[in-house]
């Protein structure tokens, strides 16, 4: 799914509201300007009942950004990455929550062996967010 704006403030590429069962948005949301924006994008696109694994890498205790940071060289320095434009916190979770989702933390890679860590490639103290949106009046 891409995620943009047009002119006028216009969805560039229109997906309808309550689409998708399930969306995986795997070290992302680091490299978007808005991240506010594209999770209420990802919220609104996801059906009633849908659930989210939503990853960032999380390196420290509240989230920092700075949008005057904006070369490549700049980004490096402050972020660690050329392409990031903000450092996540674990304050993560209040985030997406203020998106709308219903976020539970879990540390399911931690009861994994060190060899099906590597095998899959995982980060061995990464939780895993898992964001779900609420049913509507139960249904």
């Amino acid at each position: 799914m891409s995620i943009g704006h047009g002119e006028n403030g216009h969805n560039r590429y229109a997906v309808s509201s309550n689409q998708f069962d399930c969306i995986i948005c795997y070290h992302v949301l680091e490299h978007i300007p808005d991240d506010q924006m594209a999770m209420k994008e990802i919220f609104r696109v996801l059906k009633p009942g849908g659930w989210a694994i939503l990853q960032v890498p999380i390196l420290r205790d509240k989230t920092f950004e700075d949008p005057s940071v904006i070369t490549p060289e700049d980004r490096e320095r402050v972020f660690g990455q050329r392409d990031h434009v903000r450092i996540y916190g674990l304050d993560y979770k209040d985030r997406l929550e203020q998106a709308g989702f219903s976020v539970k933390v879990d540390d399911y890679v931690k009861q994994l062996s060190s060899d099906v860590i590597e095998r899959y490639g995982l980060m061995k103290d990464e939780n895993i967010y898992f964001c779900s949106k609420p049913n509507l009046e139960g249904k």
